[in-house]
């Protein structure tokens, strides 16, 4: 009886090993040497609407991503949107409201939005209101055989109550060659 309690134990402890090398190549194969590692490091976003610069890159972030929620952070409650409607020769002007139904609109309806600010070409500061005029390139595609290109300036006034509060836009005055 005892070679076949020896013959068990030797199955018993074969079987053991076989096993375990089977758990370690079902662990080795969910190891992807090749895929990067968590980054659990903080992260700064370079968008921050409590300086000029930041607000001007959170409103390119919402173009990019076609981020209403973020847009929205960015308008003030009495914003007013100023064009030059050259048919007509007369400025249309409309508010927050109409501003993010039509931000909206293009949003849902562009299946990309490519937004590049370029120099400021003039400033003016005060503590709580600064007004910057910036040149800027818009490519709007709606789809590949529909892309409309926009170049122009944007005259911006920006306000906050406080140097600890982010800066909103209150006015736009678009003067593209739209």
């Amino acid at each position: 009886m005892e070679p076949l309690q020896g013959k068990v134990q030797q199955l018993r402890g074969a079987r053991a090993v076989a096993l375990g090398a089977v758990a370690v190549v079902l662990v080795a194969a969910c190891i992807n040497p090749f895929a990067p590692g968590w980054d659990e490091s903080p992260s700064e976003s370079t968008c921050n609407p409590n300086s000029i610069e930041g607000i001007f890159q959170c409103f390119q972030s919402a173009y990019t991503f076609r981020d209403t929620v973020l847009y929205g952070q960015l308008i003030g409650p009495g914003f007013v949107f100023v064009y030059r409607n050259y048919d007509l020769g007369i400025d249309v002007t409309w508010g927050r409201d109409d501003e993010m139904r039509t931000t909206y609109g293009l949003f849902q309806n562009a299946q990309k939005l490519d937004l590049i600010w370029n120099n400021i070409t003039s400033t003016t500061a005060e503590s709580t209101t600064v007004n910057v005029v910036r040149g800027f390139n818009l490519t709007i595609v709606f789809n590949p055989s529909n892309i409309e290109r926009i170049d122009g300036y944007a005259n911006f006034t920006f306000e906050r109550a406080r140097a600890s509060d982010p800066w909103k836009i209150v006015r736009w005055r678009d003067e593209s060659n739209f």
